[in-house]
């Protein structure tokens, strides 16, 4: 250990500390020279950011924002991680999700990186009957099985008892999950299951193969429907006790019954609300366990999530996968599967699985992102988002339990209509484009070929929706390729671009961008007569608005265009519309391509 010698120095010394009071000051002139005049905290809300849930993340955080104090790595409240290395010795469990019998892709992605199995069985995937055949090869020993067999899980569990007892798998040495969720089976498909063969399953795990749990509390229904995190959360927690309260009436213990579950989570590209949501889930969870007397660790598995998966320009997804586990990671996730870059679009072939695969290693081995235990542990911003996170989503979790618990507020309706409620302010902004969407809402290729895959298994449905986050743009951009289909050509708008290149360039690429996230193509050159266009949209600076551009619009209409565009704000005689940051993108998209007679 080096020592600096006392020489009467001090690092940074002619840097007097500065105060939050001096900081808002320096903000306040930046804003007032922005024309908003604010002052004191309404500086910080004026630069806030507005999340779901009623949280917001503010412009700075210091050690004012105080958190409860997180503990220690593997205990109590296990908000820094599970356990007391965290993924140190080897790094998260990598996952892969399997829902057909594609020739070797099994034993290609434990060959090539993955650690365990997510085997989908029955409805939507792989016959329960051919569970041998897909385990063909596998070391049952070495290779972790979870299985998620819906309505035939009892059918799937006894298949895969008999193939341990066939290869010689002792009672000790199986590892995995029965993927058993009667809840989240109804939270899909509307149908509710009995309990009693799942607690049969738990009690016989629990005395018979320590390795194997029997339960999943898979939070993805909710997710997948549109939910916020803080009602992930919630509805996990609520189905958590469900189980619980269920397994302990049936005669196990409440340690056994704690025992038998481990919890299934989304990954978003929101990096750090997903790190949040991963410490808060295993702080929200050690609380119920230590009310019940029971271990309070959460065992989690993370998926990247389907819902910010886009169909066109797939190759982003790759991005966004990246980003999702890497907060995976630094969030203490046990296990993580990454979804395929193409998983939208159908079955994925095997380079997309092999980039799955890598994801999760480049992250592990060469970022070496698990060789540090809780990598945002002590961020102001994470602790203090994490402690509001676990508020919201604990306020979530009472009102259910207040309705009955989770199976009453599935069979209500209630929960549905809270998800849907979320999902509709969601949708809007997506449509304003104030969370954008790459090579969908925001910098689309029209010319891209899109690319095709065999189509998956249809999932179980009947219950709660599935919702995209593009789906909206999704139908507009399919608008245009049916049109493109039916006449050889796609809807077109004229871009009148006033004034020099400087003037007019930024709106015109806001314009072209806006127009193509509805499948519109943009034309530049030449006049509007020789365009095969029927619209257009004046692109330039406010000053030669006010100096061209009623002249302008009069010019287009007589050269034949029935509606006018401008890009900016304003009031001009012979503009019909306007379209600037903020706009509502999906509805006027749709009222453009509805004009333009493309159905």
């Amino acid at each position: 250990m080096t020592v600096l010698p006392d020489d009467g120095l001090s690092l940074a010394a002619e840097f007097p500390d500065a105060t939050h009071e001096q900081w808002q000051r320096l903000v306040e002139g930046v804003l007032r020279k922005s024309g908003k005049e604010v002052s004191g905290t309404a500086v910080e809300d004026a630069l806030s950011t507005t999340l779901e849930d009623g949280l917001r993340t503010r412009p700075l955080y210091t050690a004012r924002d105080a958190a409860p104090d997180p503990g220690l790595p593997g205990f109590a409240p296990y908000l820094r991680g599970s356990r007391p290395e965290g993924g140190v010795v080897g790094g998260w469990d990598v996952r892969q999700r399997h829902t057909t019998l594609a020739d070797g892709a099994v034993l290609a992605d434990l060959e090539n990186g993955g650690t365990s199995l997510w085997l989908v069985l029955g409805e939507g995937g792989i016959p329960v009957a051919e569970l041998g055949r897909a385990l063909e090869g596998v070391y049952l020993d070495l290779a972790p099985v979870v299985l998620d067999a819906g309505r035939d899980t009892e059918e799937a569990a006894e298949t895969l008892r008999r193939l341990y007892a066939d290869r010689g798998v002792g009672p000790e040495a199986a590892r995995g999950n029965l993927g058993g969720d009667p809840l989240g089976y109804e939270a899909r498909t509307g149908t509710a299951l009995d309990f009693a063969p799942y607690a049969a399953l738990a009690a016989r795990c629990a005395e018979t193969r320590p390795g194997v749990r029997a339960l999943t509390v898979d939070a993805l229904p909710y997710h997948e429907a549109g939910g916020s995190a803080a009602q992930e959360l919630g509805a996990s927690l609520a189905t958590g006790v469900a189980y619980l309260r269920a397994l302990t009436e049936a005669g196990l213990s409440v340690e056994q019954a704690a025992g038998q579950l481990e919890f299934r989570y989304a990954a978003t590209a929101d990096q750090f609300l997903t790190v949040a949501k991963l410490r808060a889930a295993r702080r929200l969870w050690s609380r119920v366990a230590e009310v019940c007397g029971a271990p309070g660790a959460q065992t989690q598995h993370v998926v990247t999530s389907p819902v910010m998966m886009s169909r066109r320009d797939p190759w982003v997804n790759m991005l966004r996968t990246t980003v999702a586990t890497l907060a995976a990671g630094v969030g203490g996730a046990d296990s993580v599967t990454v979804l395929p870059f193409d998983h939208a679009l159908g079955l994925p072939d095997a380079f997309a699985r092999r980039i799955a695969r890598n994801t999760s290693t480049i992250l592990i081995e060469e970022s070496h992102l698990s060789r540090v235990i809780d990598p945002a542990g002590g961020s102001w911003y994470v602790e203090r988002l994490t402690d509001e996170l676990a508020q919201a989503a604990w306020e979530f979790f009472r009102t259910i339990e207040r309705d009955g618990g989770q199976a009453a507020v599935l069979r209500s309706g209630r929960l549905r209509t809270d998800l849907a409620t979320t999902w509709a302010e969601r949708s809007k902004r997506l449509a304003k484009r104030r969370e954008p969407i790459t090579g969908v809402s925001e910098f689309p290729l029209l010319a891209e070929k899109p690319v095709v895959r065999e189509p998956a298994p249809e999932p179980p449905s009947g219950g709660l929706p599935r919702v995209r986050r593009d789906e909206a743009f999704e139908e507009l951009r399919a608008r245009s390729d049916a049109h493109l289909a039916a006449t050889g050509a796609r809807p077109r708008i004229f871009l009148a671009t006033l004034g020099p290149a400087a003037a007019h360039t930024a709106r015109a690429a806001f314009a072209a961008n806006l127009f193509q996230a509805g499948g519109i193509e943009p034309v530049t050159e030449g006049g509007f007569a020789d365009s095969g266009a029927t619209e257009a949209v004046l692109c330039s600076s406010d000053a030669l608005y006010a100096e061209q551009a009623e002249q302008a619009a009069e010019s287009l209409r007589a050269a034949g265009a029935r509606h006018v565009f401008l890009a900016g704000r304003g009031e001009y005689a012979g503009v019909d519309s306007y379209v600037f940051a903020g706009c509502d993108a999906v509805d006027v998209l749709s009222a453009t391509l509805d004009r333009m007679g493309v159905s």
